[in-house]
Protein backbone atom coordinates (compact mmCIF):
# COMPACT_ATOMS: atom_id res chain seq x y z
CA UNK A 1 0.00 0.00 0.00
CA UNK A 2 0.89 3.23 -0.71
CA UNK A 3 2.44 5.65 2.41
CA UNK A 4 3.75 9.44 1.80
CA UNK A 5 5.73 11.28 4.16
CA UNK A 6 5.43 15.18 4.36
CA UNK A 7 7.79 17.47 6.04
CA UNK A 8 6.91 21.19 6.60
CA UNK A 9 9.29 22.26 4.41
CA UNK A 10 7.09 21.66 1.67
CA UNK A 11 8.93 18.19 0.40
CA UNK A 12 6.70 14.89 0.37
CA UNK A 13 8.69 11.72 0.17
CA UNK A 14 6.52 8.58 -1.28
CA UNK A 15 6.93 4.76 -0.36
CA UNK A 16 5.50 1.50 0.86
CA UNK A 17 3.17 1.61 3.89
CA UNK A 18 3.95 -1.34 6.71
CA UNK A 19 2.26 -1.20 10.34
CA UNK A 20 -1.07 -0.16 10.36
CA UNK A 21 -3.13 1.87 7.98
CA UNK A 22 -3.76 5.25 8.96
CA UNK A 23 -2.51 8.66 9.47
CA UNK A 24 -0.08 10.08 12.32
CA UNK A 25 2.36 13.05 13.07
CA UNK A 26 4.92 14.42 14.99
CA UNK A 27 8.57 15.63 14.79
CA UNK A 28 11.07 13.91 12.61
CA UNK A 29 13.82 12.87 13.97
CA UNK A 30 16.76 10.65 12.67
CA UNK A 31 18.90 7.69 14.54
CA UNK A 32 22.13 6.56 13.47
CA UNK A 33 22.57 2.53 15.37
CA UNK A 34 23.33 -0.08 13.21
CA UNK A 35 21.08 -1.96 15.68
CA UNK A 36 19.08 -1.89 18.84
CA UNK A 37 15.89 -0.43 17.10
CA UNK A 38 13.84 -2.21 19.51
CA UNK A 39 14.64 -0.52 22.18
CA UNK A 40 14.60 2.71 20.44
CA UNK A 41 10.73 2.18 19.31
CA UNK A 42 9.87 1.21 23.13
CA UNK A 43 12.61 3.97 24.53
CA UNK A 44 9.99 6.61 25.90
CA UNK A 45 11.80 9.15 25.28
CA UNK A 46 10.60 9.31 21.39
CA UNK A 47 7.07 10.09 22.18
CA UNK A 48 5.53 12.48 20.23
CA UNK A 49 8.38 11.80 17.32
CA UNK A 50 8.21 9.78 14.31
CA UNK A 51 11.69 7.89 14.38
CA UNK A 52 13.88 7.20 11.33
CA UNK A 53 16.59 5.08 11.13
CA UNK A 54 19.34 5.74 9.04
CA UNK A 55 20.68 2.30 8.57
CA UNK A 56 19.60 1.28 5.51
CA UNK A 57 18.15 -2.38 6.95
CA UNK A 58 16.10 -2.57 9.62
CA UNK A 59 14.27 -5.47 11.14
CA UNK A 60 16.76 -8.17 10.27
CA UNK A 61 16.85 -9.72 13.92
CA UNK A 62 13.69 -9.57 14.68
CA UNK A 63 11.83 -8.49 17.78
CA UNK A 64 12.19 -10.19 21.14
CA UNK A 65 10.11 -8.44 24.70
CA UNK A 66 13.63 -8.89 26.58
CA UNK A 67 15.01 -6.13 24.44
CA UNK A 68 12.10 -3.50 25.37
CA UNK A 69 12.54 -0.59 27.43
CA UNK A 70 9.06 0.13 28.11
CA UNK A 71 5.63 -1.67 27.65
CA UNK A 72 5.57 -1.06 23.94
CA UNK A 73 6.09 1.56 21.14
CA UNK A 74 6.39 4.27 22.10
CA UNK A 75 7.33 6.24 18.81
CA UNK A 76 4.63 8.00 16.87
CA UNK A 77 5.81 6.37 13.25
CA UNK A 78 8.93 4.48 11.97
CA UNK A 79 11.09 5.54 9.12
CA UNK A 80 13.47 3.14 7.45
CA UNK A 81 14.88 2.58 3.65
CA UNK A 82 14.35 -1.34 3.79
CA UNK A 83 12.29 -3.22 6.34
CA UNK A 84 13.35 -7.07 6.76
CA UNK A 85 10.36 -9.26 6.01
CA UNK A 86 11.96 -12.34 7.32
CA UNK A 87 14.12 -11.95 10.59
CA UNK A 88 17.14 -14.80 10.93
CA UNK A 89 17.28 -14.62 14.79
CA UNK A 90 17.13 -17.19 17.67
CA UNK A 91 15.31 -15.46 19.84
CA UNK A 92 13.11 -13.56 17.63
CA UNK A 93 9.29 -14.01 18.64
CA UNK A 94 7.72 -12.16 15.72
CA UNK A 95 8.94 -9.36 12.65
CA UNK A 96 9.15 -6.17 12.90
CA UNK A 97 5.85 -5.07 10.86
CA UNK A 98 4.01 -8.00 12.76
CA UNK A 99 5.09 -6.00 16.10
CA UNK A 100 4.06 -2.45 14.28
CA UNK A 101 0.57 -3.59 13.63
CA UNK A 102 0.45 -5.27 17.33
CA UNK A 103 0.94 -1.77 18.52
CA UNK A 104 -0.87 -0.08 16.04
CA UNK A 105 1.49 2.07 14.45
CA UNK A 106 2.00 3.18 10.68
CA UNK A 107 5.17 3.03 8.84
CA UNK A 108 6.70 3.62 5.97
CA UNK A 109 9.81 2.54 3.66
CA UNK A 110 11.38 2.59 0.90
CA UNK A 111 12.17 6.35 1.07
CA UNK A 112 15.98 7.41 0.88
CA UNK A 113 16.58 7.98 5.06
CA UNK A 114 20.26 8.79 4.14
CA UNK A 115 18.77 12.15 1.89
CA UNK A 116 16.42 12.93 4.78
CA UNK A 117 18.99 12.70 7.25
CA UNK A 118 21.05 15.20 4.87
CA UNK A 119 17.99 17.43 4.75
CA UNK A 120 17.16 17.31 8.85
CA UNK A 121 20.77 18.30 9.09
CA UNK A 122 20.58 21.36 6.97
CA UNK A 123 16.80 22.40 8.07
CA UNK A 124 17.04 20.48 11.60
CA UNK A 125 14.23 18.58 12.68
CA UNK A 126 10.77 19.16 11.29
CA UNK A 127 7.38 18.33 11.91
CA UNK A 128 5.89 15.79 9.86
CA UNK A 129 3.17 14.29 8.90
CA UNK A 130 3.33 10.02 8.03
CA UNK A 131 -0.04 8.68 5.93
CA UNK A 132 -0.10 5.29 5.12
CA UNK A 133 -3.10 3.42 2.63
CA UNK A 134 -4.93 7.19 2.46
CA UNK A 135 -5.87 9.24 -0.68
CA UNK A 136 -4.15 12.74 0.84
CA UNK A 137 -3.37 15.06 -0.72
CA UNK A 138 0.33 15.97 -0.90
CA UNK A 139 -0.21 19.73 -0.23
CA UNK A 140 -2.66 19.11 2.16
CA UNK A 141 -0.23 16.91 4.05
CA UNK A 142 2.69 19.34 3.99
CA UNK A 143 -0.17 21.93 5.58
CA UNK A 144 -1.23 19.98 8.32
CA UNK A 145 2.69 19.36 9.40
CA UNK A 146 3.42 22.88 8.95
CA UNK A 147 -0.25 23.09 11.30
CA UNK A 148 1.61 20.82 14.43
CA UNK A 149 2.71 21.94 17.39
CA UNK A 150 6.15 22.11 18.18
CA UNK A 151 7.89 19.87 20.75
CA UNK A 152 8.46 22.90 22.60
CA UNK A 153 4.88 23.88 22.87
CA UNK A 154 4.05 20.04 23.80
CA UNK A 155 4.47 20.03 28.06
CA UNK A 156 2.14 16.94 28.09
CA UNK A 157 5.08 14.22 26.50
CA UNK A 158 6.28 13.60 29.95
CA UNK A 159 2.56 13.25 31.42
CA UNK A 160 1.92 10.72 28.42
CA UNK A 161 4.86 8.41 29.43
CA UNK A 162 5.31 8.34 33.33
CA UNK A 163 3.43 6.28 36.24
CA UNK A 164 0.59 8.18 38.19
CA UNK A 165 1.59 6.05 41.43
CA UNK A 166 4.39 5.32 43.53
CA UNK A 167 5.93 1.97 42.25
CA UNK A 168 8.43 0.02 44.72
CA UNK A 169 11.38 -2.77 44.87
CA UNK A 170 12.05 -3.59 47.66
CA UNK A 171 14.58 -6.33 48.22
CA UNK A 172 15.82 -5.34 51.70
CA UNK A 173 18.86 -3.48 50.97
CA UNK A 174 20.71 -0.43 53.01
CA UNK A 175 20.38 2.04 50.77
CA UNK A 176 17.21 3.52 48.76
CA UNK A 177 17.17 5.39 45.79
CA UNK A 178 13.48 7.07 44.75
CA UNK A 179 13.66 8.16 40.66
CA UNK A 180 11.42 10.20 39.10
CA UNK A 181 9.86 8.90 36.70
CA UNK A 182 10.11 11.30 33.03
CA UNK A 183 9.81 8.58 30.71
CA UNK A 184 12.65 5.69 32.25
CA UNK A 185 13.91 3.01 30.46
CA UNK A 186 13.60 -0.62 32.01
CA UNK A 187 17.12 -0.61 31.70
CA UNK A 188 18.09 1.89 34.04
CA UNK A 189 16.01 0.58 36.72
CA UNK A 190 17.89 -2.92 36.04
CA UNK A 191 21.21 -1.14 36.74
CA UNK A 192 19.49 -0.02 40.03
CA UNK A 193 18.29 -3.15 41.24
CA UNK A 194 21.66 -5.11 40.13
CA UNK A 195 23.64 -2.01 42.39
CA UNK A 196 21.85 -3.33 45.65
CA UNK A 197 19.39 -0.23 46.13
CA UNK A 198 15.99 -0.48 46.57
CA UNK A 199 13.81 1.46 44.54
CA UNK A 200 10.78 3.32 44.13
CA UNK A 201 9.80 5.28 41.34
CA UNK A 202 7.57 8.04 41.48
CA UNK A 203 5.18 10.06 38.50
CA UNK A 204 7.41 13.03 37.03
CA UNK A 205 4.35 15.87 39.10
CA UNK A 206 5.49 14.29 42.62
CA UNK A 207 5.93 16.67 45.37
CA UNK A 208 9.19 17.32 47.28
CA UNK A 209 7.69 15.89 50.78
CA UNK A 210 6.00 12.97 49.09
CA UNK A 211 9.95 12.55 48.03
CA UNK A 212 11.63 13.18 50.99
CA UNK A 213 8.51 11.33 52.89
CA UNK A 214 10.30 8.15 51.55
CA UNK A 215 13.66 8.30 53.10
CA UNK A 216 15.59 8.16 50.27
CA UNK A 217 19.14 8.05 50.11
CA UNK A 218 19.24 9.54 46.65
CA UNK A 219 17.01 10.60 44.27
CA UNK A 220 17.89 9.96 40.68
CA UNK A 221 15.99 12.01 37.68
CA UNK A 222 15.05 9.05 34.54
CA UNK A 223 14.86 10.43 30.79
CA UNK A 224 11.91 11.40 28.60
CA UNK A 225 10.78 13.62 26.08
CA UNK A 226 10.26 16.90 24.99
CA UNK A 227 11.54 20.57 26.56
CA UNK A 228 12.68 20.60 30.02
CA UNK A 229 11.64 24.14 30.31
CA UNK A 230 8.12 23.46 30.16
CA UNK A 231 8.59 20.87 33.18
CA UNK A 232 7.73 23.54 35.98
CA UNK A 233 6.56 21.29 38.60
CA UNK A 234 9.50 18.93 37.80
CA UNK A 235 12.06 21.25 38.05
CA UNK A 236 10.34 23.05 40.89
CA UNK A 237 10.59 19.26 43.06
CA UNK A 238 14.30 18.91 42.46
CA UNK A 239 15.20 22.88 43.30
CA UNK A 240 13.38 22.22 46.80
CA UNK A 241 15.52 18.45 46.72
CA UNK A 242 19.05 20.19 46.10
CA UNK A 243 19.71 21.02 49.76
CA UNK A 244 18.13 17.77 51.10
CA UNK A 245 19.59 14.59 49.43
CA UNK A 246 21.86 13.75 46.61
CA UNK A 247 21.02 14.10 43.40
CA UNK A 248 21.32 11.98 39.84
CA UNK A 249 20.47 12.59 36.27
CA UNK A 250 20.41 10.95 33.37
CA UNK A 251 19.32 13.05 29.72
CA UNK A 252 16.51 14.83 30.65
CA UNK A 253 16.99 14.21 34.12
CA UNK A 254 20.24 16.61 33.86
CA UNK A 255 18.65 19.40 32.04
CA UNK A 256 15.77 19.44 34.85
CA UNK A 257 18.90 19.65 37.24
CA UNK A 258 20.57 22.36 35.31
CA UNK A 259 17.58 24.30 35.57
CA UNK A 260 17.05 23.83 38.87
CA UNK A 261 20.24 25.42 39.85
CA UNK A 262 19.78 28.47 37.56
CA UNK A 263 21.19 27.21 34.32
CA UNK A 264 19.20 27.57 31.17
CA UNK A 265 18.79 24.99 28.04
CA UNK A 266 17.96 25.10 24.51
CA UNK A 267 16.69 23.13 21.55
CA UNK A 268 19.45 21.31 19.44
CA UNK A 269 19.21 21.49 15.57
CA UNK A 270 18.95 17.81 14.98
CA UNK A 271 20.07 16.37 18.58
CA UNK A 272 21.58 13.34 19.49
CA UNK A 273 20.54 10.31 18.78
CA UNK A 274 22.08 7.04 18.71
CA UNK A 275 24.76 4.53 20.04
CA UNK A 276 28.18 6.37 18.37
CA UNK A 277 28.18 9.59 20.25
CA UNK A 278 32.16 10.11 21.21
CA UNK A 279 32.20 11.97 24.98
CA UNK A 280 35.44 13.28 26.70
CA UNK A 281 35.89 13.31 29.98
CA UNK A 282 37.85 16.81 31.31
CA UNK A 283 39.10 15.23 34.52
CA UNK A 284 41.57 12.85 32.41
CA UNK A 285 40.97 13.20 28.80
CA UNK A 286 39.61 9.91 27.90
CA UNK A 287 36.94 9.20 24.85
CA UNK A 288 34.08 7.24 25.85
CA UNK A 289 31.33 5.72 22.71
CA UNK A 290 27.86 6.70 24.15
CA UNK A 291 24.40 5.89 23.66
CA UNK A 292 22.28 9.17 22.99
CA UNK A 293 18.69 10.02 22.45
CA UNK A 294 17.82 13.61 23.54
CA UNK A 295 16.99 17.01 21.50
CA UNK A 296 17.90 19.91 24.01
CA UNK A 297 21.44 20.68 25.52
CA UNK A 298 22.42 23.11 28.63
CA UNK A 299 23.65 26.52 27.71
CA UNK A 300 27.22 27.13 28.26
CA UNK A 301 26.86 30.90 28.84
CA UNK A 302 24.43 30.45 31.50
CA UNK A 303 26.63 28.14 33.77
CA UNK A 304 28.32 31.29 34.30
CA UNK A 305 26.47 32.49 36.97
CA UNK A 306 25.37 28.99 38.83
CA UNK A 307 27.70 26.43 40.78
CA UNK A 308 27.80 23.50 38.12
CA UNK A 309 30.92 22.54 36.81
CA UNK A 310 31.44 21.01 33.42
CA UNK A 311 32.51 17.24 33.54
CA UNK A 312 32.38 16.08 30.14
CA UNK A 313 31.82 17.12 26.24
CA UNK A 314 30.50 15.93 23.17
CA UNK A 315 33.42 15.76 20.40
CA UNK A 316 30.94 16.53 17.63
CA UNK A 317 29.63 19.76 18.88
CA UNK A 318 31.09 20.86 22.28
CA UNK A 319 28.00 20.44 23.69
CA UNK A 320 27.76 19.67 27.52
CA UNK A 321 27.66 15.92 28.46
CA UNK A 322 28.23 15.88 32.17
CA UNK A 323 27.92 18.02 34.89
CA UNK A 324 28.97 18.16 38.67
CA UNK A 325 27.92 20.72 42.40
CA UNK A 326 30.60 22.75 43.10
CA UNK A 327 29.44 21.92 46.41
CA UNK A 328 26.67 19.67 46.97
CA UNK A 329 26.62 15.99 46.01
CA UNK A 330 24.66 16.18 42.86
CA UNK A 331 25.99 14.78 39.38
CA UNK A 332 24.45 14.48 35.80
CA UNK A 333 25.07 13.27 32.29
CA UNK A 334 23.39 13.52 29.41
CA UNK A 335 24.27 10.36 27.64
CA UNK A 336 22.43 6.70 28.39
CA UNK A 337 24.72 5.30 31.01
CA UNK A 338 23.26 1.75 30.95
CA UNK A 339 23.56 1.67 27.24
CA UNK A 340 20.97 -0.62 26.44
CA UNK A 341 21.50 -0.62 23.61
CA UNK A 342 25.18 0.19 23.08
CA UNK A 343 28.39 0.16 24.27
CA UNK A 344 29.43 -0.24 27.71
CA UNK A 345 32.01 2.59 27.91
CA UNK A 346 30.22 4.86 30.64
CA UNK A 347 27.74 2.30 32.36
CA UNK A 348 30.21 0.95 35.47
CA UNK A 349 31.64 4.59 35.71
CA UNK A 350 28.30 6.31 36.23
CA UNK A 351 26.89 3.64 38.74
CA UNK A 352 30.11 3.28 40.99
CA UNK A 353 30.28 7.72 40.96
CA UNK A 354 26.39 6.99 41.90
CA UNK A 355 27.23 5.01 44.77
CA UNK A 356 30.70 6.59 45.98
CA UNK A 357 28.33 9.79 46.43
CA UNK A 358 25.54 7.88 48.06
CA UNK A 359 28.06 6.04 50.54
CA UNK A 360 29.62 9.18 51.59
CA UNK A 361 26.74 11.57 51.95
Amino acid sequence: MKAYLALEDGTVHEGKGIGIQGTTSGELVFETGMSGYVEALTDPSYNGQILMFTYPLIGNYGVNRHDFESDGIKTRGLVVKELCVHPSHWSSEKSLDEFLKEQGISGIEGVDTRMITKQARVEGTMRSVLSVGQEDDKDELVARARELPRITEMPELVKEVSITHPVSYVNGNPYKIVMIDCGFKRSILDNLLSNKYDVTIVPYDATSEDILDLEPHGVLISNGPGDPAVLDSTVDTVTKLLNEVPLFGICLGQLIIAQACGASTFKLKYGHRGLNQPVKNLANGKVYITTQNHGFSISKESLDAVPLNVTQINLNDGTIEGIVHEELPIKAVQYHPEAHPGPQDTTDIFFREMNDIIRSS
